[in-house]
């Protein structure tokens, strides 16, 4: 017979000599089949998240986010969550979504870039987001003072009109020096909108800390109030970054537990690990309890937005036993289904409010908001 055409093996004698333990550990690996996802009329986004536990992929992932957050919001010791926030979140569409997780209790702290801050202040002003095309002629959109982000469109004279606003709010403050936070409520008390995040927060007090605030069209405004005051002869006031650090690692300090929710990563990322590390300054030497990400960031570039949290857990920022997990799906796609989740689960019914009181930059207390009281029947 020629060699090309020799017969093989047959299987049972291939794998009969496989040892009794190579079989049972391959049986073990074998032990959860990969579920087809079963879709009905009254299949609900928090169904669907839980069934994407049982598929593969990216799906798998996004199952497994849910099932840390399910773990997260049922902890006895009431973990404070930070929510991370960087990227085109409000030109998205996630403004409602990112406030409705606030509104509902299932954030804490809120640590995000400038931008995501000020374009939620631009939308409460009136201003809108618009649908475009990423083939756009970008030429001819300068010329009609139209920015265009990814495959959205603003209008840059509003942009500026809202710069201008930061500004003047700044010019009607006592000069002096202020954390991001402080900056930020006395911004969302001159706004009046139920579905702004900025506002949110301050009606619900979550704390916002934007520790670049510099760098976005939030720090354009207060270099517009800076020249204004040097001109005028006045004293400006200043953004302390340094506050921020203070006044966050107070709350990491306060807290029996932490938790992070990371939207993207770049600088909100870094500073909600970098809460922890700070902790070692006053004796605390814990990491994160429970963290989840999403991303698309690509982890073999050796970034920080790309980093797994596992590598986190080198540096300690994540805590030896923490419960993790992360979901390489664009966040316009994947924080909905987390956030349909949390809502469509109820997952924070019964997780009280966390209630902060400041004086200046010290955190005096941080506690568990006490249950209201029911009214007993007569």
């Amino acid at each position: 017979m020629p060699k090309h055409l020799r017969a093989g093996r047959d299987g049972d004698v291939l794998y009969a000599d496989l040892p009794a333990a190579r079989k049972r550990h391959k049986q073990r690996l074998f032990a959860e089949p990969v579920r087809s996802l079963a879709l009905g009329p009254a299949t609900s986004v928090a169904d669907l998240v839980e069934a994407m536990a049982g598929m593969s992929i990216q799906a798998r992932n996004i199952g497994r986010c849910a099932q840390v957050l399910k773990g997260m919001y049922a902890d006895r010791a009431r973990p404070t969550v930070m929510l991370g926030l960087a990227g085109p979140l409000i030109a998205a569409g996630l403004r409602k979504v990112i406030r409705d997780l606030v509104d509902c209790g299932a954030v804490d702290v809120v640590v995000s870039t400038g931008a995501v801050l000020y374009q939620d202040i631009y939308q409460a002003r009136g201003f809108k987001h618009y649908q475009g095309s990423p083939q756009a002629d970008d030429v001819v959109l300068r010329s009609l003072y139209i920015d265009r982000i990814y495959d959205t469109y603003v209008d840059e004279q509003r942009f500026w009109e809202t710069d201008h606003w930061v500004g003047r709010v700044a010019d009607r403050l006592e000069p002096g020096i202020y954390s991001s936070r402080q900056f930020l409520d006395l911004l969302a008390d001159q706004l009046d909108d139920e579905e702004s995040i900025v506002v949110t927060c301050r009606r619900r007090g979550v704390p916002m800390f934007a520790p670049a605030l510099n760098d976005s069209s939030i720090g354009i405004g207060l270099t517009d109030h800076r020249l204004r005051a040097l001109r005028e002869g006045r004293t400006p006031l200043s953004i302390d970054s340094i506050q921020d650090n203070h006044e966050i690692l107070q709350i990491v300090v306060q807290s029996p537990k932490t938790a992070a929710i990371y939207v993207a990563g770049g600088v909100p990322k870094n500073y909600i690990n970098d809460s922890i590390v700070m902790g070692y300054l006053m004796g605390l030497e814990r990491g994160h309890d429970y963290a989840i990400q999403v991303t698309t960031a690509v982890t073999a570039d050796g970034g920080l937005s790309s980093s797994t949290l596992s590598e986190a857990q080198s540096w300690g920022k994540i805590d030896r036993q923490a419960r993790f997990a992360m979901a390489w799906v664009e966040p316009s796609v994947s924080l909905p289904l987390l956030a349909g989740y949390i809502r469509g689960r109820d997952l924070t019914a019964r997780r009280p409010r966390l209630e902060m009181t400041w004086s200046g930059c010290a955190l005096a207390s941080l506690r568990p908001a006490k249950p209201a009281r029911r009214k007993r029947r007569s």
